[in-house]
Parts: structure tokens; C-alpha cells; sequence
């Protein structure tokens, strides 16, 4: 099975653009897209949302390893529906494709007692890339969720960031850690198929991806 060009899309935290980026990756890929788990918004999850955005005829989307009722953090959500997250139950799909992995909520996410999204990421064993929004406050977010992976040895591939362009907070961030701005994504008025589209174009050729078949 090829992993080639296969990440795990996290963020420093909730509503960052995680969902956006593993889109945007999606499409410039021509991969398939996995949410292991999915927490509330059943009828609108994250995997609806990015199969609305994707235009290629080639991605597939595979059903998550858990969908919970509730929009509350993995562990909580489970508990209310009466199950407990096991990590061990979690595999990557069957796919010869390159494959988008997306988290929820940022790294140290409780999904039972004793283990966390970062756990989950260790146990998938793919690549992270990392979505960081500017916001007051997102330096400190950033540089401890870089530090968290960091810490436990798993490949950063490195940093997108999402909205206003902001300088000094990007490279404070890009000059401390050493880790690669992959891309960017300025304030959109809305995220349709063609603004996937039109990232993807510009990141076919920043991120020196093959031209997918």
C-alpha cells in the first residue's frame, strides 16, 4: 500500500481550517480523505464537506471509525453514547492512493482516559501538517503544538497558515522552530469548489507535488 504524499491534517486547536487545508490537499492530490472520527453534525460532517468542495472524479471518502452524536471532545461525546474510543481499533483505509487524514480539535484532544489525537497520529504513523490561524494568542497555541509533536518524534512536514497575513506573528513561529511554511490562506468571503480549485493550483507547484493521475 502507497503512503506516498499522505499527511495528517491538525490544527492548534478547534475552527482553525483544518477542514479547508485537508480539502485543498485533497484536491491538489487527487487523494482519498479520512476522519477517523467525527463528534456532532452527523449530517453535515466534515467528510460531506470536503466531498461538496472536491472537484477531481478521482478521492475517495472513507467512513469514519467513529461517528458520535454529540459536538463535545471524543472522549465526552463517546461516553454519552454509551461506547469508549480504543485506539487500537483505528487502521488506515485500504487505499493505492495518497491519502488526507484529518483530526479533530488540536493535539492533546482527550479520545478516552488515557489517550489523545497526538496519540492517534503516533499509532497512524503519518506525517503532520499543521494549521495555524492568526489570532492573538495563536504563537504560544502554535509553538506548544510543535513542541508536543516534537516531543513525542513525529514528523512535521510543516506549518499552513490561515487568514490575515500576519508577519510577525509567522515568523516568530517560522524563525524559532525551523519548521516550513508550506502555505497560506488569506480571509475568504466563501469556501466554494472553485476557491478549493484555485488553491490547490497554486499548491501543485509550491508544495512540488507530482501531477496526480
Amino acid at each position: 500500500m502507497s503512503r506516498t504524499h499522505s499527511y495528517f491534517v491538525t490544527g492548534i486547536g478547534t475552527d482553525i481550517g483544518k477542514t479547508v487545508v485537508a480539502a485543498i490537499l485533497t484536491e491538489v492530490l487527487h487523494a482519498d480523505y479520512w476522519k477517523p472520527v467525527q463528534a456532532g453534525g452527523l449530517d453535515q460532517s466534515d467528510t460531506l464537506k470536503v466531498q461538496s468542495l472536491i472537484s477531481n472524479p478521482h478521492s475517495q471518502f472513507h467512513p469514519e471509525a467513529y461517528r458520535l452524536s454529540q459536538p463535545q471532545s471524543p472522549h465526552a461525546a463517546a461516553s454519552l453514547d454509551g461506547i469508549s474510543i480504543q485506539l487500537d481499533s483505528f487502521h488506515l483505509p485500504d487505499t493505492q492512493r495518497p491519502l488526507i487524514v484529518e483530526g479533530a480539535g488540536g493535539l492533546l484532544v482527550p479520545l478516552n482516559t488515557q489517550s489523545l489525537m497526538v496519540d492517534l497520529i503516533s499509532h497512524l504513523g503519518l506525517p503532520v501538517i499543521l494549521v495555524s490561524k492568526n489570532y492573538l494568542g495563536s504563537i504560544n497555541h502554535t509553538l506548544l503544538s510543535i513542541e508536543a509533536l516534537q516531543n513525542r518524534n513525529i514528523s512535521l512536514e510543516g506549518i499552513i497558515f490561515n487568514g490575515l497575513p500576519t508577519p510577525a506573528t509567522e515568523s516568530i513561529i517560522l524563525d524559532y522552530t525551523g519548521v516550513d511554511c508550506l502555505g497560506r490562506i488569506t480571509e475568504e468571503p466563501e469556501v466554494t469548489p472553485a476557491m478549493i480549485k484555485k488553491y490547490a493550483n497554486q499548491w501543485d507547484q509550491r508544495f512540488l507535488f507530482p501531477n496526480p493521475p
